[in-house]
């Protein structure tokens, strides 16, 4: 039987890769004569460099960079053997995960470290950017990282502005850098939401980030204000695009200051990893998720990589950390079976779960492959 594993991380718990291969020692453990291959997934958030750089063995940077309050860190971005694509992910500078709870507040957060890594990928001759824009602790429509770039915001008086979400309000005019690099983009954007409105960045998602009801009609307010200003002085994209709303407006941002592209996450990953390929190879595809249950079904990871392996009739399973799911609703996103790794101990605290995460998924993974033997 040939076996390929292809999981997304379980978040908080364990990466894509270490899931990948606690899943393959426990099916080894009940089927040892197997041929099993490993693909650790990702879909544009957190985790997306990692599962890319071990699959197409790109070169890690590292550079000095700003967090997403504008403190200094160092950060790593990929790129690939001959120098002319580069891998940026959000996550790195701009991301939630990089701040405490009480950290978090998209009023003070900025992207600038994204657009200090895209600079240093331009100048070490990059000629295409691969972006991918999920987790992050940001509403500044891009401002940070364009200021990173070179564009300047000032406001009625001519001063310059901190690239914040908080300072979309106050943008009277946008100021262009005088060379502005010819560059592919393709942006890693796994959602639909506009900039702005009921639906937009800062009503659905600044919340999670540390905003207050307050704050989040200011932000929303600030994003009106800001694609009015771009339209008026420079034309720009629709701020109901799908995907506008991506990442804070960060979608919006690298429309117009990146002329980019938006793409799927899952599915631009699954193109460069070369998936096609995996699933013909394969008689069976195991995967994996932190929780699964009837949002799964709604275009997450999971239904895409059911999808891709529908069209060659290949059959998948899925093991969680929770599993929240009727049969009908695992069916529905086209599972042929899904296990909870922690179903012997529901009880237990989640911290005792998250770090048993690589055990619980070897001995699940072996016991439901021992009834195949």
């Amino acid at each position: 039987m040939n076996i390929l594993i292809a999981s997304d991380s379980f978040k908080d718990a364990l990466p894509a890769l270490e899931v990948c291969r606690a899943l393959e020692a426990g099916i080894r453990t009940a089927l040892p004569n197997a041929q099993t291959r490993i693909c650790p997934l990702a879909d544009g958030g957190e985790g997306t460099f990692e599962a890319l750089a071990n699959a197409l063995g790109m070169q890690t940077v590292e550079i000095p960079a700003h967090d997403p309050l504008l403190r200094p860190i160092s950060a790593a971005y990929g790129r690939s053997a001959d120098g002319q694509t580069a891998f940026i992910e959000l996550a790195k500078t701009a991301g939630i995960q990089l701040l405490l709870p009480e950290e978090r507040n998209p009023l003070l957060t900025s992207t600038f470290g994204v657009g200090q890594q895209i600079r240093h990928a331009l100048e070490h001759g990059a000629r295409q950017i691969i972006l991918a824009i999920g987790s992050s602790a940001t509403n500044d429509a891009g401002i940070g990282m364009a200021a990173a770039l070179g564009w300047r915001f000032l406001d009625d008086t001519g001063a310059e502005l901190s690239p914040i979400g908080q300072n979309l309000d106050r943008i009277a005019s946008v100021v262009p850098p005088e060379i502005r690099p010819d560059i592919k983009v393709q942006v890693i954007c796994d959602v639909n939401n506009p900039l702005f409105g009921p639906s937009g960045a800062a009503y659905v998602y600044a919340r999670q980030k540390g905003a207050d009801e307050t704050a989040i009609e200011y932000l929303d307010h600030g994003l009106q204000h800001f694609s009015a200003i771009v339209a008026k002085t420079a034309g720009g994209p629709a701020p109901q695009t799908p995907g506008a709303g991506a990442a804070g407006g960060m979608g919006f941002g690298s429309l117009f200051f990146l002329d980019a592209t938006l793409k799927r996450g899952a599915d631009l990953v699954f193109d460069l990893l070369n998936l096609e390929e995996k699933l013909h190879w394969a008689n069976l595809v195991v995967t994996g998720e932190g929780m699964i249950d009837n949002q799964t079904a709604h275009g997450k990871l999971i239904q895409r990589l059911c999808q891709h392996a529908a069209r060659q009739n290949t059959p998948v399973i899925a093991f969680c950390g929770r599993l929240n799911a009727t049969g009908e609703q695992v069916r529905a996103i086209g599972l042929q079976a899904a296990y909870d790794i922690n179903a012997q101990q529901p009880e237990a605290p989640l911290a005792q779960m998250l770090a048993q995460t690589a055990v619980n998924l070897e001995r699940s993974a072996g016991h439901v492959f021992s009834q195949m033997a």
